[in-house]
């Protein structure tokens, strides 16, 4: 029998009691009566939504101002408390827990959208022992169940109390806490390493490509306005034209294409987006048909003297820089017609083009597949993990 099969039995063979919440502690509430003006500043803080939802242990410096009152009945949060968000768009996403680790130094306060749990004796629970707990997928599988709703899934606070757990022995607790809290740590250190390795591969091909498209020196290289080799221009069509699994890409101002089931261009093609936070960022290659967002600009060649795909590659590598160097203000929001126009694109001959395209296909080829091996490598980490605390947390109940 292995660690993860031991330990939740190994004080407790005849199985461990189960009580719902009701029976171990109290609700309460986040911040109540509050104006807009009470968060312009404040004599305290208080933990935002986003802190609840996306840690399992509360960042008790992640926190904003609040005037609270002196005569004001509102509830400050204290050590062992295990806080939840009390809604969602997404029915799965609602009641993420969050525990607060250590006892807050100064008054603090929870958001008005989020509710915590008090147990009323204090040794009914480890805080590290709840971190783990309330997010495994047995009491997660509970809570959703507390939730109703359409558009927006709110947790009914009556179901919630109805929520059953384990209760092993805290000495049983503190050996799963530690061996959960050491799965995280290295599931930790590998995101990092991995991230660390994407982010030095990414420099050096960025410098691979810097260098082969490099032509300043290049004497023998014509340089010319993109006007003049190049068709300029949007699309005619919204988002919310889009349909899924639509027969044809419609290119948005987004990474990712949307679809359609007609298409209004039939060619080889640059598309970029026009405004928003994709400018001189996103860049996508389409030879055939598609459809065109209208604040979305395509950049088709005309010239048989320049191959599509190496002007994408060149474009793409380059236009950020051109923006950088043309833009009147820090930071490019949207783009116009004569920025395209005037962009000057070098002219190397078709023999160096076609030898170019196909070693930054291979570099982008080499740096899709190291993404995915290492995203790959994470997930499966992360899965071993999930077996592993999902082994530790489940336990057999006590037979009365």
């Amino acid at each position: 029998m292995n660690r993860a099969d031991r330990l939740p039995n190994e004080f407790s063979s005849d199985g461990v009691e189960y009580r719902t919440l009701g029976e171990l502690g109290t609700l309460y509430g986040g911040l109540s009566g509050k104006s807009k003006a009470d968060f312009s500043d404040g004599n305290a803080h208080f933990l935002p939504y986003v802190n609840v939802f996306r840690n399992e242990v509360a960042d008790l410096n992640d926190v904003f101002p609040v005037t609270v009152g002196g005569d004001e009945r509102q509830n400050r949060l204290a050590m062992g408390d295990v806080l939840f968000t009390s809604s969602s768009e997404n029915g799965d996403d609602v009641g993420m827990s969050s525990v607060v680790m250590a006892e807050p130094e100064a008054p603090l306060y929870l958001n008005s959208f989020c509710f915590g749990f008090r147990a009323t004796e204090p040794d009914t629970y480890l805080p590290e022992f709840a971190r783990h707990l309330f997010r495994s997928p047995a009491v997660r599988r509970q809570i959703v169940r507390t939730a109703s709703g359409v558009t927006r899934f709110n947790v009914s606070k009556s179901r919630f109390l109805e929520v059953r757990v384990p209760l092993p022995p805290i000495k049983v607790q503190r050996e799963i806490a530690k061996v959960l809290d050491e799965f995280t740590e290295l599931e930790l250190e590998l995101e990092h390493h991995l991230q660390a390795e994407l982010t030095a591969r990414a420099r050096q091909l960025r410098f691979y490509r810097e260098t082969l498209l490099d032509f300043e020196e290049q004497e023998d290289v014509t340089w010319l306005p993109l006007l003049d080799v190049a068709a300029i221009g949007t699309g005619s069509r919204n988002t919310n034209e889009a349909i899924a699994h639509g027969k044809y890409p419609l290119f948005v101002r987004s990474q990712e294409p949307l679809a359609s089931d007609t298409y209004e261009f039939d060619e080889a093609a640059i598309i970029t987006a026009g405004d928003g936070v994709g400018v001189g960022k996103i860049f996508h290659f389409i030879e055939g048909k598609y459809s065109l967002h209208q604040r979305a600009y395509r950049i088709s060649p005309r010239s048989p003297a320049i191959r599509p795909k190496f002007l994408y590659h060149f474009v793409r590598e380059d236009f950020g820089r051109y923006l950088t160097m043309t833009a009147v203000h820090a930071s490019v929001t949207s783009l116009r017609r004569p920025m395209f126009e005037k962009y000057s694109i070098p002219i190397p001959s078709l023999v160096d083009q076609d030898r170019l395209v196909r070693v930054l296909d291979e570099l982008d080829s080499l740096d899709i597949d190291l993404t995915i091996r290492l995203s790959a490598e994470l997930a499966a980490r992360r899965i071993q993990h999930g077996f592993y605390r999902d082994r530790l947390l489940t336990f057999a109940e006590v037979v009365a």
